[in-house]
């Protein structure tokens, strides 16, 4: 094969990965290096796909993965999974059975069979002694039981956000992976954009100067009309859908995740399920992964009652620190626009999904401002799903493992909880917990469990 054929067969992100991974190794190198120049080191074919190459991993080298949960999300995620040679779906998991004969579909087309073992109880998937790793991708109310249920199992996970309706829960699924020495991965998928990772790294760099503030904004909540009791389709169980939440009559509209994630039953609102990703990102900015908020205070507004969604519509929330940035996190349309804003004295910058801009754009034409240049350089992940694999493999770490993520969470959990009580709070970023405030604390605990469902035991 030669390097020709090599870069035609190339993808436009493959294309974009070696040309990352060469100016890492190759600071010294033109940015304009051409992709033949780059091939012509003989280098960079360590860093092509094996379907470049033509070659296969052997089936006892895959690893193999269960996905539980093949909605919007899971589907998504299960796609992205499909681009490695190296992993095979194995297994599947769903109380839709449309699902689940969509996610048959997806795997026939891709492997020329849908041979993949089909289970309605996680349970089952997680005992499986051939699976290697889990995709969890449930609504929220779903994540903690089957997550941790996995995790004691031996499974490597990567966890869709948020973490779960209660940091009480998240902190079992973390005990769960330092238990079992797996690998975890936050579905944070921002930490393996370059654009985030060089706003973090020019604000944990001074290139702003001293950090004022951090803004993020996000969407907001909606109002819908009162759900009306439908009939169960026979290809859903509902009962099993519901699981540990309060048993309420179905309507298809409640399948829906821009739905389901704007009832309280189910989700914390757009303050969690958007939030998580913006606030994920204003942590690794501030240099706070490994801690977080002293104080948190705010104000929301809510749907009237008796709608199909009672979430919150919006709020205004600060997050106060002992020694970084405060952070002001609001839903947008307010005067903060979407993604996360970095102020410092000299200037800010404003990265979300596609696009980073600057007070001042020639700080971002800077030579010495390009990401992985400064002195402080963030860990690399080129895509999120990638880095899990490699991560189970041993040639990296997870860039949103269990610690990073239990504490990005603790954000709109300590916001949803003051916003409920309707008053500042106090937090303790070391015990984890606002110290003396029972009633507080009390919130921070996993609501009743309906059923027989329990937290799994750690």
């Amino acid at each position: 094969m030669t390097r020709s054929d090599v870069i035609h067969a190339l993808t436009s992100w493959e294309k974009w990965r070696v040309s990352c991974l060469w100016q890492r190794f190759r600071p010294a190198m033109k940015r304009r290096s051409s992709l033949k120049t780059i091939l012509a080191t003989g280098i960079a074919p360590f860093f092509v796909p094996a379907h470049v190459l033509r070659s296969q991993t052997a089936p006892s080298n895959k690893i193999t993965l269960g996905v539980i949960g093949v909605g919007a999300q899971g589907t998504g995620d299960m796609r992205a999974f499909l681009n490695h040679d190296d992993v095979r779906v194995t297994a599947l998991c769903d109380v839709n059975r449309k699902n689940i004969e969509r996610a048959q579909g997806l795997l026939k087309d891709h492997y020329g069979s849908a041979d993949a073992q089909v289970y309605q109880d996680f349970r089952e998937l997680n005992r499986d002694s051939r699976i290697d790793a889990v995709l969890m991708a449930l609504p929220v109310h779903w994540h903690s039981i089957p997550s941790a249920d996995a995790v004691l199992q031996g499974k490597h996970i990567y966890h869709e956000k948020p973490m779960a309706l209660s940091l009480q829960e998240s902190k079992l699924v973390r005990a769960a992976v330092r238990q079992k020495g797996v690998v975890f991965q936050f579905g944070t998928q921002q930490r393996s954009d370059m654009k985030f990772r060089w706003a973090a790294e020019l604000a944990q760099n001074g290139r702003l100067g001293k950090l004022k503030e951090i803004q993020v904004a996000v969407p907001g909540g909606k109002s819908m009309p009162a759900w009306t009791e439908q009939p169960v389709p026979d290809h859903v169980d509902w009962e099993r859908w519901v699981g540990p939440a309060p048993m309420s009559s179905f309507n298809v509209e409640k399948l829906k995740r821009d739905n389901h994630e704007n009832i309280t039953d189910f989700s914390l609102g757009m303050i969690s399920c958007w939030g998580i990703h913006h606030l994920d990102i204003a942590q690794w900015g501030n240099g706070t992964d490994a801690t977080g908020p002293t104080r948190v205070r705010g104000r929301a507004q809510y749907p009237d009652a008796g709608g199909g969604c009672d979430a919150m519509l919006s709020w205004n929330i600060r997050f106060e620190y002992a020694s970084a940035a405060p952070i002001t996190f609001v839903n947008q349309g307010s005067e903060i626009g979407h993604g996360a804003r970095f102020i410092g004295e000299k200037g800010w910058i404003h990265v979300v999904r596609g696009n980073i801009t600057a007070s001042d754009e020639s700080l971002l034409r800077d030579p010495q401002n390009k990401v992985g240049t400064m002195p402080i350089q963030l860990p690399i992940s080129l895509e999120h799903t990638r880095n899990f694999i490699d991560s189970i493999q041993g040639k990296t770490q997870a860039i949103c493992g269990i610690e990073t993520a239990v504490r990005s969470d603790t954000l709109p959990q300590i916001a949803a909880v003051s916003l409920k009580l309707g008053r500042p709070l106090s937090w303790d970023p070391v015990g984890e917990n606002f110290g003396t405030d029972a009633e507080a604390n009390a919130l921070m605990n996993h609501r009743p469990l309906r059923g027989d469902w329990q937290l799994p035991e750690v």
